[in-house]
């Protein structure tokens, strides 16, 4: 149905007065006599419509000339009607894949900007990825420094545990050879009373002489024998201290070891904290290397989508020169 109260008598109407006039009864022509209302694939059917009811022969002694003048003259306005008709549904599909492109065109624009802003936050996040790795790297040259030094402090210790181990060694010697002489003495000593005991009943006289002599030698012996005492205690003191510097020393030892240990452990674990973030580097530069390409792609897919465009365009700018000509040559 005609819509905006536009009916076949209305334009058949508009079209009688356009002839009157000596115009040409087209859909453009027309629709500005009904005012600009009325869509023009109505209009053009009205007039195809009221075209066929057209009689073919003249009546009533017309011309025919006039016949011939007036079949062209409608002939030229269906085509003219024609041509409008179908300009009019290019322009509407042109009008849609134009909105269509250009919904297309802001879709990949926005994911354009999107993917440049997820690529902006890659790169920050892989700057404090590089600085946090910069910073593992510091501790663990520090931490490998400290070890180094806590080594040659081992090795320091490790020497004079080794000369404390030459002096105790030293001072069992000689507590052995103090020993051995105090024993040669008793044998002696026992050796000479037996001898002495033997000749006492021959010789008692000159024993209780001798015995003097003896006990003279005796509290000299007894002297020297007590001077032995005190040095052989002494040496013992001396071993006594060695042995709990010794022990002081291994007890040391055993701290600087576990020392070493825990700084082992934890040189590890840095390296296996590095060791993760190189690897989560990695595969952070292969997403951007990804997202490049989807970037990439979509810049591409744009490119395509402007040409589509541009060739639309050019296919409109055509079809409006035909048009033109067209007119220009009715």
């Amino acid at each position: 149905m005609a819509r905006g109260g536009i009916n076949k008598v209305v334009v058949q109407q508009a079209r009688q007065a356009l002839i009157a006039r000596g115009e040409n009864p087209s859909i453009d022509a027309i629709r500005i006599e009904l005012g600009n209302t009325g869509s023009k694939t109505t209009i053009h059917r009205y007039l195809k419509e009221l075209t066929g009811q057209q009689p073919v022969a003249a009546e009533g002694g017309i011309a025919l000339s006039d016949v011939l003048s007036r079949m062209v003259g409608q002939l030229a306005t269906q085509l003219q009607d024609e041509a409008d008709l179908k300009i009019e549904q290019a322009e509407s599909t042109f009008t849609q894949q134009r909105e269509q492109l250009e919904a297309q065109l802001a879709i990949a624009q926005q994911a354009l900007a999107a993917a440049h802003q997820q690529h902006q936050i890659d790169v920050a996040a892989l700057a404090a990825e590089s600085e946090k790795l910069l910073s593992t790297q510091s501790t663990l040259q520090a931490e490998q420094l400290r070890s180094a030094s806590l080594n040659q402090s081992l090795g320091e210790l490790q020497v004079r545990l080794a000369d404390k181990d030459e002096q105790v060694k030293s001072l069992e010697d000689k507590h052995r050879h103090a020993r051995d002489a105090l024993e040669h003495y008793r044998n002696a000593s026992r050796e000479q009373r037996e001898q002495e005991q033997r000749r006492h009943e021959a010789q008692l006289q000159q024993l209780q002489v001798e015995v003097r002599q003896l006990q003279q030698g005796m509290i000299v012996k007894q002297d020297e024998l007590t001077r032995l005492h005190r040095d052989n205690e002494r040496l013992l003191g001396e071993h006594r201290q060695a042995a709990s510097a010794c022990r002081a020393q291994d007890e040391l030892l055993e701290q600087r070891d576990a020392q070493i240990q825990g700084l082992r452990t934890i040189l590890a674990q840095a390296q296996g904290a590095s060791e993760e973030m190189r690897r989560q580097l990695d595969m952070q530069a292969q997403s951007l290397e990804a997202r490049r390409d989807v970037c990439a792609e979509q810049a591409r897919q744009l490119r395509q989508l402007e040409e589509q465009l541009k060739a639309r365009d050019e296919e409109l700018r055509e079809c409006r020169s035909q048009l033109s000509a067209a007119n220009a040559a009715q």
